[in-house]
């Protein structure tokens, strides 16, 4: 609140302040062109902010003609007056309108007394009169889904570093320069919460989140198309950038766990299982194994065909059988050892294996060999 108000006639020095009409721009994800008129960069850093004196200029809250309560009644709390059933903004303009303003003079001296001092309640009483200031300018920028009394509680903290930093010899009234943090504490925290994930991460991000949308209007509005390699000439950023802003601003971001159906067992599915990795085969994995299994079963028949006597029974009998046949059960059949039929069974799948090299490309690679 600007501590030089002007004073209407016949009010006293507390009067109440007229709560601003909000003025959101009409889309969404924009900020209002008053960004660059009041000198607030692209990407505002409350921590160095130091406007020069010659662009300050005076801003005052509206107000309006209205006895400030007496002194018994403001002493009152919010719970006992019926202020908790209120709206939150009513009461806490309730609150606010209960500090008066304060006059250049009694600005001045309070000023001097606690950048001299630090005492903690006069710079209560400096922030304490400014707090109409706050609610007006975060009207400005206030827009869905952010909370207004979040944005002024974001414009407070603003307003509590310009009094810790304000230098009354500059001869710039309070409010004039508070507005200026008060306003780059409101842009970062709408760029810290407009999305799920956060932007303005870099310069170039912070820029394009304040001037994309206003860079394409001006465009089209001369008639060119906002191509992102035009906009980022005019806003010297990178195409990419501008790109990855401009699908970031146009779509909603959504969060992977969030469940996709109703309460039901059946519909517990979240959108991350759509993109997880699933453990069933790939399609193409299935094909390219069928296809395989049938050109073995080809060459295994191929080489059958070359097969005689015990070689040809241990093939069919043992090596290729659903219901195998024991070493002692072949070499029973034939009268000869059990090491004696497994030496035939091991020249045999020597030879398969010398077959199968011949016929299959790359046999090698795709073999498993037997445990």
């Amino acid at each position: 609140m600007a501590s030089g108000g002007k004073r209407t006639k016949g009010t006293s020095p507390g009067r109440r302040a007229k709560r601003a009409p909000a003025s959101a721009p009409a889309r969404a994800d924009t900020v209002d062109a008053e960004v660059e008129d009041t000198g607030v960069e692209a990407s505002p850093d409350p921590d160095s902010l130091e406007p020069d004196e010659a662009e300050l200029t005076d801003v005052e809250p509206e107000e309006e003609a209205a006895p400030r309560p007496a002194p018994a009644q403001a002493l009152v709390r919010a719970s006992e007056s019926g202020l908790s059933n209120r709206d939150p903004l009513q009461a806490y303009m309730a609150e606010v309108t209960r500090h008066p303003l304060l006059t250049r003079e009694e600005e001045l001296a309070l000023s001097r007394h606690y950048r001299e001092t630090g005492d903690v309640r006069t710079a209560y009483r400096l922030v304490a009169s400014n707090l109409r200031l706050v609610v007006k300018l975060a009207h400005e920028y206030h827009r869905n889904p952010l909370s207004l009394l979040d944005l002024v509680q974001e414009g407070n903290i603003g307003l509590m570093q310009a009094v810790k930093k304000y230098d009354p010899e500059r001869g710039v009234k309070l409010s004039s320069y508070a507005a200026w943090w008060i306003r780059a504490y409101i842009l970062r925290y709408i760029m810290d919460n407009w999305k799920m994930v956060k932007l303005g991460t870099t310069e170039a991000q912070r820029k394009l989140f304040f001037k994309l949308r206003q860079e394409q209007e001006k465009l089209i509005a001369q008639g060119f198309e906002a191509s992102p390699k035009l906009l980022a000439e005019r806003l010297n950023v990178s195409e990419q950038d501008v790109m990855e802003m401009d699908q970031r601003l146009g779509h909603d971001e959504v969060s992977i766990d969030a469940p996709l159906g109703g309460d039901d067992e059946g519909s517990r599915a979240t959108r991350a299982d759509r993109y997880l990795p699933s453990g069933a085969v790939p399609a193409d994995e299935r094909l390219g194994a069928e296809q395989l299994k049938a050109l073995f079963r080809e060459k295994l028949a191929e080489f059958s065909r070359t097969l005689e006597g015990k070689e040809r029974f241990i093939f069919e009998n043992r090596l290729t059988s659903d219901e195998p046949l024991t070493l002692q059960d072949i070499g029973d059949k034939y009268g000869v050892s059990r090491e004696r039929a497994r030496q035939i069974e091991a020249a045999l799948i020597a030879r398969m294996r010398e077959f199968m090299r011949e016929h299959i490309p790359d046999f090698d690679l795709v073999a498993t060999p037997k445990s």
